[in-house]
């Protein structure tokens, strides 16, 4: 008999479940805007009737939000694409069980500052 992990993983081909399946079809992201820097941090409770609406890769970002996590960490770590990860991200938010943090980007003045300190050395 095999197993569940052999019949829905393949070393080779990786998932054999399409990203608009784990997506339920969806293809449009939350209206929130969702960057690659923004941190993810899990806040609430899961309940009965929210685990009942939640998959299994919504449980896997929840189990790696207990620290704050960029949205690109977390599509690395689910091995799914952007956009799929930031309808997910979506659902989560609209459940209130994670918040959301853009990080806010460095002044371009500063960077330039930075790099020509650099580039002097």
């Amino acid at each position: 008999m095999t197993s569940e992990r052999e019949i829905w993983y393949d070393d080779e081909a990786g998932p054999l479940v399409r990203p608009y399946a784990v997506t339920r079809g969806r293809t449009r992201g939350p209206t929130l805007s969702l960057q690659l820097i923004t941190l993810v941090v899990a806040t609430g409770t899961i309940t009965r009737e929210s685990r009942a609406l939640l998959g299994p890769e919504h449980l896997q970002i929840l189990s790696l939000c207990h620290y704050p996590t960029s949205v690109a960490e977390l599509s690395a770590h689910l091995g799914l694409p952007l956009s799929i990860v930031k309808i997910l991200i979506g659902d989560l938010v609209d459940m209130r069980l994670v918040a959301t943090r853009s990080a806010a980007m460095p002044d371009p003045h500063v960077l330039q500052a930075v790099l020509n300190g650099i580039r002097r050395l």
